[in-house]
């Protein structure tokens, strides 16, 4: 997509949606439309809204005795995970992801709530339709979060930053939930902001001030730059956006590949990507934790089965289809390893997934420790439409 002005409006590209901006996360369009950006001459109004502590503020809500206690939505069993934390255990160094004991180590005084999804996507679609009174062109990236592209808006207000007091300020009175928001001239900016008011505020980043906002940022901070990606910017003398932006396009793509490019037009402030209305998502996984870890391939080989139930079934319903299959080993001591393959058309069938997550698997044994968690994705989807409807049944 290299020469697209894609700025060019806030539809763009319909596509799909993984994890934004976590640079393991990018896919090819991404990852295109980052490479070949050529900064616009229009500025945009482009807003992030993003649910304060979303699962854990909503048991809270509807449960008093919750009120101020620290929460955590999840597994309260010993192999459980937390899926979400309230401000109060946060306090503790309580965060989503972390083994249940650890959090229960940290915080003794936690309290585990069982999560209600299917509370949390009602909620979500409430506060999308709240959305969808000041602009059409929304890109949700989970229940809790989302993009709003406001340079044009339904209700003709000219700041964004009063579309966004508008819109927290309905979102807090029809659920009686927080929500932050980020406003700026593109995505990368927007989400940066905010985080930057976290919780119960918002936050805006101007085409004045945007530079030296992300020339003073930690490399650590930045969306898309996680510990072990910072510890390799440390490694090079790279501490801050001022040093990347020190860094010629040629350098960053050395030593980061791709992501090199990302990283070239970010600390510039630049970042072209429209907002997506209806992203087809890139990806679709599916994962368990087991009571007991497994040494033993049958065993696993049967643990993967709802797994690829689970996976294909969404692949059903939406019409998607992939050519990337992955599997994901968590060890006993939390080592996660995992094996991909690609297959030049896409899986055809439920017995395809089967044969190719078995096959990852059985490739990889023996396996040198206990397995604690299993997980299967398919990426690179299409819809049945974008391949003509073609199902093509693989032959391996």
């Amino acid at each position: 997509m290299a020469g697209v002005n894609l700025a060019r409006s806030g539809v763009g590209i319909h596509l799909g949606r993984r994890r934004v901006l976590t640079v393991a996360d990018l896919d090819q369009d991404d990852a295109d439309e980052l490479a070949g950006a050529v900064p616009s001459q229009r500025q945009r109004k482009i807003i992030h809204v993003d649910m304060d502590a979303f699962y854990a503020s909503v048991e809270q809500r509807d449960n008093p005795e919750l009120w101020g206690r620290p929460v955590a939505v999840g597994g309260s069993r010993e192999r459980g995970v937390v899926a979400a934390a309230s401000y109060e255990a946060r306090k503790f160094g309580v965060r989503s992801a972390m083994p249940s004991v650890t959090a229960r180590r940290q915080c003794p005084g936690l309290v585990f709530v069982k999560p209600r999804f299917e509370v949390y996507k009602a909620i979500s679609q409430q506060i999308r339709e709240i959305f969808a009174e000041h602009t059409l062109v929304i890109e949700p990236l989970s229940l809790d979060e989302a993009y709003l592209y406001v340079t044009e808006n339904l209700q003709g207000i000219s700041l964004a930053r009063d579309i966004a007091l508008a819109i927290r300020a309905r979102i807090k009175t029809e659920t009686g939930l927080n929500a932050s928001a980020g406003i700026s001239y593109n995505k990368f900016l927007a989400k940066l902001a905010s985080d930057h008011r976290k919780p119960n505020g918002q936050y805006v980043i101007s085409p004045e001030t945007g530079p030296a906002f992300v020339e003073a940022l930690p490399v650590g901070k930045f969306h898309g730059i996680g510990p072990a990606t910072a510890a390799r910017f440390h490694a090079l003398g790279i501490q801050t956006g001022l040093d990347i932006r020190g860094r010629t396009l040629t350098f960053l793509e050395a030593h980061f590949g791709k992501a090199g490019a990302y990283y070239y037009w970010i600390s510039r402030g630049i970042d072209e990507r429209p907002v997506r209305a209806n992203r087809i998502r890139k990806s679709v996984g599916a994962e368990n934790t087991f009571s007991q870890d497994l040494t033993e391939f049958d065993a696993m080989a049967a643990e993967l089965q709802p797994l690829i139930d689970k996976v294909w079934r969404h692949c059903e319903t939406t019409g998607n289809r992939g050519r990337t299959v992955t599997l994901k080993v968590k060890f006993a001591d939390f080592e996660i390893m995992s094996r991909s393959r690609s297959v030049p058309t896409a899986v055809g069938g439920r017995e395809d997934l089967e044969r190719l997550a078995v096959g990852l698997l059985q490739a990889a044994m023996p396996l040198p420790k206990a397995v604690r968690l299993l997980g299967v994705s398919l990426s690179s989807l299409r819809s049945d439409l974008e391949d003509q409807g073609k199902q093509i049944a693989l032959l391996i």
